[in-house]
């Protein structure tokens, strides 16, 4: 992949990441009824999450794309990890078919991890390094 086509698919991956986590915290601050009663009846949980998991869904999706500190970022993507694959498990133990876009959005978050060091000036430890940033 050219350094060009890289540029563009992190971009891409990244913003769309960003999109739906700020899009799901706005939801989650506009809409709080329904969304309390969705994670009271639907999936069994306390609804004083709603408002912390807002915060912190803003505070994830500006530190990838800002990327002030590459640990920060690290420690975003990994908690957006974790969150999206903890929202799948949710929504399919409650039979909720609101899943896709958590596999989406995981999908797109990893693209945007693998390829951020290739891209990005401040880079990460963890993520893998390309051949031609190697060289």
């Amino acid at each position: 992949m050219s350094d060009k086509t890289a540029r563009y698919v992190y971009w891409i991956a990244t913003g769309l990441v960003a999109l739906v986590y700020l899009g799901g915290a706005g939801f989650y601050i506009s809409s709080y009824d329904m969304v309390a009663g969705m994670y009271r009846e639907v999936l069994g949980y306390p609804t004083y999450i709603i408002w912390p998991l807002a915060i912190l869904k803003i505070i994830g999706a500006v530190t990838i794309l800002w990327r002030p500190s590459a640990m920060l970022a690290d420690w975003a993507y990994a908690a957006m990890f974790w969150h999206l694959v903890l929202a799948f498990g949710a929504h399919v133990g409650a039979g909720d078919p609101g899943w896709p876009p958590a596999v989406v959005a995981w999908v797109l978050l990893i693209v945007s991890w693998l390829i951020a060091n290739r891209v990005r000036a401040v880079k990460s430890a963890y993520a893998p390094v390309s051949s031609a940033a190697a060289n």
